[in-house]
Parts: structure tokens; sequence; C-alpha cells
């Protein structure tokens, strides 16, 4: 029998109802360590509260956490089902968060999904849905996407110890695509079939993060 210790879980993180279901492939669990996909509820707050509660137990002590779902895009030329990969996200107060495994995570999103852009930088958090002008100004801040609740869920989870962590998020809406209402329209039913088509690239991002370092 090994003594060596469980490699740590990876904890996946999403907002809303539609984003689960796109995920669901999630809670089964990929190669290796096994997987958590935590529904958080919408908004910083609830993503916070739930994030915080769920690394309190023993079991996903040390966990890997990557924040997903649907985003807002800022950058003039984004499309529905465009792929946004943080390289940090940045909390309403200004706090930042690093990102870990970026370039992996493109490498595997490319190869998942062909054909769709995937797009690099920093993701920025909102206590409200993005609308008109205010797109411009957060895009004028050098972010490239908005949602409310990925740079909680990192913070959050970095505040409950060190841990590798990242966002991937797909564009549901961009200033010449916005949407009222996610699913009932082309767009939206696009970034729920990109979103459900990458779930394996989260495994691999995983799996990275537990191969012995040379």
């Amino acid at each position: 029998m090994s003594d060596a210790p469980a490699p740590a879980p990876l904890l996946i993180a999403c907002a809303l109802g539609i984003e689960r279901l796109a995920l669901r492939r999630a809670s089964r669990g990929g190669d290796g360590a096994p997987a958590v996909l935590l529904r958080t509820g919408m908004g910083p707050r609830a993503a916070e509260r739930s994030v915080t509660r769920m690394l309190a137990a023993p079991a996903l002590r040390g966990a890997a956490v990557l924040a997903t779902g649907f985003c807002a895009g800022l950058a003039p030329g984004m499309h529905p089902g465009d792929l946004v990969v943080a390289e940090e996200t940045r909390y309403p107060d200004g706090a930042t968060t690093p990102c870990v495994g970026t370039e992996l995570l493109v490498k595997e999103l490319v190869r998942l999904v062909p054909g769709r852009t995937v797009h690099t930088g920093p993701l920025t958090g909102s206590h409200h849905v993005v609308r008109g002008h205010e797109r411009s100004e957060l895009h004028s801040t050098g972010a490239i996407a908005v949602d409310m609740e990925s740079a909680a869920t990192l913070h959050s989870a970095l505040r409950r110890g060190a841990r590798p962590v990242a966002a991937v998020r797909v564009v549901v809406d961009a200033p010449e695509h916005e949407l009222v209402r996610i699913g009932t329209v082309r767009g939206g039913i696009s970034a729920f079939r990109v979103l459900r088509a990458v779930v394996p690239a989260f495994f691999e991002w995983h799996r990275s993060l537990l191969l012995p370092r040379r």
C-alpha cells in the first residue's frame, strides 16, 4: 500500500444553472485526481461565500480552482463562442490574482475547438451586468472581458491557502453582439456548446499540475 498523499482535487466553479448544465461532465471527474463541480450562484458575494465554504472541507484542502462559465467580451471584434483565458483576474476593489498554466490552457482549447478564437489577457470583475459605455470604459483599463464571479472565486480561493488558480470563460456577448437573455438566441446557444466542449481542457490543466517538475 502506498503512503503517498492523495493528489489534490480540482474545484470547477460556475455561477449559473445553464453553465452547470454545460459542465455536467465535469462532475464525473477526469483522469487522476477527483473533480468537484460547484455552482456558486450569481455575483461576487455569492461566489466568495460558496468558494470559501467549499474549500473549508478537509477533502478539498489544497484543491486547484478553475473559474469558468460565460462572460462579456470587451474588445471590438469579439464574437459569441470566443474563448477567454485569463492571465489575471481583477477584483472590483482593485486586487489582482495571477493565473497559472495559461499557455497550456490555450493549447488545449485550440485543439478541442479548432476555429474558435482564444483571447488572453486580464479578466475583470463587476458587481453587475455590464452594458453599453461601460464596456469601453473597462476595455480602456486593458481588460479584454468581464464577468461577475471569476475574480471573487480566485481571490477567495487564495485566501484559503496557496493553490493553482485559473479562469476560462466563453464569450456570450460582445460590443457588436449584445444579448439580453442567455440561451434564447444563437449567440447563447453557441457559447453553451463551446463551454460543453472544452471541459477536457480543464482536466488536462489539472493533470499538468500533478506532474513532477524537473
